[in-house]
């Protein structure tokens, strides 16, 4: 499995990556705009993320412009539903209009920092990620 996590802070971005190491390839980004550029190099090069971890707020592009980003580059590319990325939003904020917001635009989950690794477990599980 391929996994971006995006992620500004640094204690939430380390503890991400150990957590998901366990079940992929992870690269990270620190930023929105960094973000979009990786994404669109994995569709350029036709190797595509099957999970995005995308923080709500990131310096440069906010998580949720950037889901929009992701989804619009999906779009313009063709690819079928079996083929998106599937994205958990993280964010400090437990904020139902956020949840709303981010399901809106294309998320598939959304975490509460600090994560709870057995219900993002879960999450993945649904998602069909890991089994």
């Amino acid at each position: 499995m391929r996994i971006l996590i995006a992620e500004d802070d640094f204690v939430s971005r380390k503890f991400l990556f150990k957590f998901l190491n366990q079940y992929g390839e992870c690269d990270v980004t620190v930023d929105g705009l960094e973000t979009i550029e990786v994404f669109m190099m994995s569709l350029d090069e036709d190797n595509y993320y099957d999970l995005v971890c995308l923080d709500i707020m990131m310096p440069e592009v906010d998580g949720i412009q950037v889901l929009k980003t992701i989804r619009k580059l999906e779009e313009d590319k063709g690819l079928d539903e079996e083929s998106k990325v599937k994205v958990i939003m993280t964010t400090a904020l437990n904020n139902v209009e956020q949840i709303h917001t981010a399901f809106d635009s294309g998320s598939e989950g959304y975490a509460v920092k600090p994560i709870d690794t057995d219900k993002f477990k879960d999450v993945m599980k649904k998602l069909k990620l890991i089994s």
